[in-house]
Order: C-alpha cells, then sequence, then structure tokens
C-alpha cells in the first residue's frame, strides 16, 4: 500500500511517501526564519505559513514522485497540536481524499512519533516510550502500534519547551535545544549546580518549570554575549540535569511495571529532544542497567516529519481502519479519540 503523509501539527510543513514500510521520499519545509525573531512558535503566523506551503511542497512531491497523486492512503496529523496549524493539514488531505478517493486516516501525532523507528528496524512489543518535544514529555506504555497508553506526563513546561526558554534567557535563537547543547560541549559538568527538578515524589509525571526558575536565579553570573568556560559548564549542566531527570523517572516507569508483573522487552525513545546526544547517551546506558534494547529513531525522524504519520496510517489501515471526511483536529491539551472506523473484520 502507498501511503501519502502530511504533517502540520506545529511549525513544519511536511509530506512524505511511504509504500510497505519502506520510506520512498520526504519534503520538509520548516518556519524557523519567521519564528525565531519572536523566540517560539507564533501560532497565526504557522497556520499562514502552512496555507502558503502546502501545495506548492505537493507539486514538488508529485513532480519527484507521479505515484504521489495516486495514493492508497491519506494519513494526516490530527492532533495534538496548534488548532490553526492541524485544520490546514486536514483541510488539504480531505480535499485530496475527495479527488482520489484513497483512504483517509487522522493519525495521533505523539504515536506516529514513537513508531518512527520503525521505518529503520523492527519495533518490539510489549515496550516503555519515552516522548520527548518542545511540547510534550510523556511516557507510555506500548502494548502495539495501535495499543499506547500514556503513563506519565509534563505537569508544565515539557523538556524541549525547557530547553527553549532557557536560550531565551541565554540571548540564545530558537529552537533552543541545539543551542544548549553546542554550549555545553566542552562544559564541566556540575552535579551540584541543579536539582532535578520533581523526583521527591512516587509518581511518572515530570514538571520542568523549577528548573526554569532555578536557572534564572543563576543567569546574572553569565553576562549575555560571553561564551566563556564557565557558560559552557552552565549549559553542560542543564542538559544533564534535564537528561538524568528523564531517565530517573523511566527507570521508576520500568520498576513499577515489573513489579505489578506487566512485560516490558524493550525501551523506546521519540521526539525532537531525543536527537539531544547528551540525552541519547543517558538513555543508552539506562537501557544498559535496565537490561533491555533501546529504540531510537535516527535524527531526521526525531522532528516533526511526515515519515512517520505515513508510516502510522500504513500501520492503521493494514488492521483494515479508517477515517471518513467527519474526522476533526484535536488541539494540545486534549484527547484523541478513538474514532477509527473498522472498513473490515
Amino acid at each position: 500500500m502507498l501511503c501519502l503523509g502530511i504533517e502540520t501539527s506545529c511549525d513544519d510543513t511536511a509530506m512524505a511517501l511511504v509504500q510497505d514500510d519502506i520510506l520512498l521520499h520526504a519534503l520538509t519545509a520548516d518556519q524557523n526564519d519567521v519564528h525565531t525573531l519572536f523566540g517560539g512558535v507564533v501560532p497565526e503566523l504557522a497556520s499562514r505559513e502552512h496555507y502558503r506551503r502546502i501545495g506548492p511542497l505537493y507539486d514538488t512531491l508529485i513532480t519527484a514522485w507521479p505515484e504521489a497523486a495516486r495514493p492508497d492512503i491519506i494519513a494526516v496529523s490530527r492532533g495534538p497540536g496548534l488548532l490553526g496549524s492541524l485544520l490546514v493539514g486536514l483541510a488539504f488531505a480531505k480535499g485530496l481524499t475527495l479527488a482520489t478517493g484513497a483512504t483517509l486516516l487522522g493519525v495521533n501525532h505523539l504515536h506516529a512519533h514513537l513508531l518512527a523507528a520503525g521505518l529503520e528496524r523492527k519495533l518490539i512489543f510489549p515496550s516503555l516510550g519515552l516522548l520527548v518535544s518542545g511540547g510534550h514529555t510523556h511516557i507510555c506504555r506500548m502494548e502495539s502500534p495501535s495499543a499506547i497508553s500514556i503513563i506519565g506526563r509534563t505537569l508544565d513546561d515539557a523538556a524541549g519547551e525547557a530547553f527553549d526558554k532557557i536560550a531565551k534567557m541565554l540571548g540564545g535563537p530558537y529552537p533552543g535545544g541545539r543551542f544548549i547543547e553546542e554550549l555545553g560541549r566542552g562544559g564541566t559538568v556540575d552535579p551540584a549546580m541543579f536539582t532535578k527538578p520533581y523526583l521527591n515524589n512516587d509518581n511518572l509525571d515530570f514538571s520542568f518549570s523549577g528548573l526554569k526558575t532555578a536557572v534564572a536565579a543563576r543567569l546574572p553570573a553569565y553576562p549575555p554575549g560571553s561564551i566563556t568556560p564557565a557558560l559552557r559548564s552552565f549549559c553542560a549542566s542543564v542538559s544533564w540535569c534535564i537528561a538524568e531527570t528523564l531517565a530517573a523517572k523511566l527507570m521508576r516507569a520500568l520498576t513499577k511495571e515489573r513489579a505489578a508483573g506487566r512485560e516490558v522487552n524493550a525501551l523506546i525513545m521519540a521526539g525532537g529532544v531525543a536527537a539531544n546526544s547528551v540525552i541519547r547517551e543517558t538513555m543508552r546506558k539506562t537501557a544498559e542497567t535496565a537490561g533491555l534494547p533501546l529504540i531510537l529513531p535516527s535524527l531526521p525522524l526525531c522532528t516533526d516529519n511526515a515519515a512517520m504519520v505515513a508510516y502510522c496510517g500504513g500501520l492503521l489501515a493494514a488492521e483494515g481502519r479508517q477515517h471518513t471526511l467527519s474526522l476533526s483536529a484535536v488541539a494540545r491539551g486534549q484527547a484523541i479519540p478513538d474514532d477509527a472506523l473498522y472498513s473490515y473484520a
């Protein structure tokens, strides 16, 4: 089956073609140049940019792969995300569905992230998934590609959002994770500089607002525009603190699952922040300690992309699932309904 994936959940307009779990082609038009002036994504500008770019992006795709004009499945991110941005992608997908007669599938953007590595290697179930992005920090139990449940989530700032806001405090660009990571290279981690946030409890949720406050309190010691060894160590300590917090909560989740007699055969990490080298290395060590394989997507599949949407749509279609043109967008903070119909038993 040939699946066309469409991704417009935040500030990247993306399309991809996946056939029988093999990525054929992928295109992305980012909006970093638009939003960097504001230090973060401006929702109204994001939706306008999607509207401006999505048609030409599709034209480019069908020029490279004429088969894209005749897909079997059209999969589109339906949420969570910025509502205006999601609506652009959904409207385009519905129009293509009417024009081509393809099967329409709305994809949970978070599930697509967690399944993205399946394009490169075999996924193992049941597993624990750690989704770390600019808008979400979730721990999920993954029984199968279509049975994914959240068991821990962020209560305020997501890990990626914390990176972005800390970078902004330092006068850095958006997105901020790469800026903090690069400045931290060559720095010396001071484990005592920051307390790992929201660990003095027994739950699986996250809260990074306290870390952001602690960073703000120390900023006067680091003049803006001055890259010093002390600043590099400061940034290295921020990355270390976030990585160790994520690892601690994931290990706590694994301990709880094992204590309850629930099988876990692998750890999966996904999302834009999963591209961070410090976090990737920390998770490798965590998986080794746990005695489990760690499944990581390659760097291009960590950030928002349409390949993961097409792949996830193909998996759902293989189960006989589909949506009608009444498919709705779901904004961030709302639950994604499991409302896909079964086209056959």
